[in-house]
């Protein structure tokens, strides 16, 4: 009640400011998609901006309050394949909210997962390059997203972060993802935890009670919110891009992220049955609500400065920068201050086209052999640069604290 009450008196002096009742003004506004829509068919249509996670959510408040979060990280660090078994010594309400986690939704359909692999293996430079700058940008300008890995400990230290984000990219497109010898389940459902963590402990962060319009951080709409900046993104930039993607490769890719959403928690009502559903609602809770806060801000440079010790000349600032304009257009880049490149914003506006056309066996001419290596080594570097965070073993953890700087 104390952390209603002075979230009540900073609205009411004004604290929050412009953003915080613009994104306030934005969750007065009605939820519209159809339950219709979804994988079942059916549902309650309740808001999915009002529910949450209880079944995790209740586990790890008690774990992390128990003091022995420490302990159980370094149990779960040793759970790393889909059928591994549990190590001993996880607390007994713990071992049985992931044994109960970790099943895969009744639906799951294993010919359209394996459809998924034959869709990654053929377009995954393309997902490398959009999962980062389309995506990994994008949730810089998801406010809700932006100030929650702010002031949470992901804001602490964001190239781990990064890793583990990137980790669910990489998982989700192995050969083997959702299969025994995969990771996919057990990324999902570490991801799980870690959002119902952040849940427990960001209202008690003073700074992100002054920022957020919301009382909890991460609902079921924000986890569909950046699952759209993911999947749904990725389709409307290779559908701009004119890439030939087979329908059954397609459906499958679809579906690969369908099943990741269960995973990470999602009731079924709010997971969309196909592309044009998946579009209809990230029109409705993705496309209105992008906005640039300083938070988001801060984030969108330490992103861009991550090339800067890096002995990858490619890897520059400005090439990232013009990378992101590229992908996520001009309003946005103006947003995070990122400048039209000289040089490299007019040489992907003219030659991309021909470049994805050449890849794909639909153009022999017209792109010269010195800017179609340089476009395939940049996106080569860059593949390499963020896989080489996941050469270590990588265990995404329940978190135990906010960020230490802004507490």
């Amino acid at each position: 009640m104390e952390q209603l009450n002075r979230r009540a008196i900073l609205r009411a002096t004004g604290t929050i400011g412009a953003a915080g009742a613009l994104a306030t003004l934005t969750q007065a506004t009605p939820w519209t998609w159809a339950p219709a829509n979804s994988i079942p068919g059916a549902g309650t249509g309740a808001d999915p901006r009002t529910i949450f996670d209880d079944e995790a959510d209740q586990v790890i408040a008690r774990v992390i309050d128990s003091g022995k979060i420490v302990e159980v990280n370094n149990l779960l660090n040793q759970w790393r394949t889909n059928s591994q078994p549990l190590p001993a010594g996880l607390p007994p309400e713990l071992r049985d909210f992931i044994e109960h986690a970790r099943q895969l939704p009744s639906w799951t359909d294993r010919g359209k997962l394996a459809a998924a692999v034959r869709f990654n293996q053929r377009r995954g430079t393309y997902l490398g390059v959009l999962y980062g700058f389309a995506s990994g940008m994008m949730s810089t300008v998801i406010p809700k997203e932006a100030r929650a890995v702010y002031y949470s400990k992901g804001g602490w230290d964001l190239k781990d972060r990064i890793s583990k984000t990137a980790k669910l990219g990489y998982d989700i497109g192995s050969l083997n993802a959702y299969q025994p010898s995969g990771e996919m389940i057990v990324t999902c459902v570490k991801t799980r935890m870690a959002h119902a963590g952040v849940r427990h402990l960001l209202p008690k962060s003073a700074h992100w009670v002054r920022s957020a319009p919301e009382e909890k951080p991460i609902s079921q709409a924000d986890i569909m919110v950046t699952w759209h900046s993911l999947p749904t993104t990725v389709m409307r930039n290779l559908q701009k891009w004119k890439v030939p993607l087979p329908a059954d490769e397609s459906e499958g890719f679809l579906h690969s992220w369908q099943v990741t959403a269960a995973m990470l928690g999602v009731q079924d009502q709010y997971i969309p049955n196909s592309w044009a559903t998946a579009d209809s609602q990230a029109k409705q809770v993705l496309d209105p609500i992008l906005a640039w806060t300083p938070e988001g801000q801060k984030l969108a440079d330490m992103l861009l400065d991550l090339g800067r010790d890096l002995d990858l000349t490619l890897l520059s600032r400005p090439i990232l920068g013009a990378l992101t304009r590229f992908m996520l257009g001009d309003k946005i880049a103006d947003w995070l201050h990122i400048p039209r490149e000289p040089v490299w914003t007019p040489l992907l506006e003219t030659a991309w086209g021909p470049y994805v056309a050449v890849r794909e066996g639909l153009l022999n001419a017209g792109l010269p052999r010195e800017t179609y290596w340089l476009f395939d080594e940049f996106l080569r570097q860059f593949v390499l640069f963020y896989m080489a965070e996941l050469r270590m073993p990588i265990s995404i953890q329940i978190p135990s604290f906010n960020n230490p700087n802004y507490n």
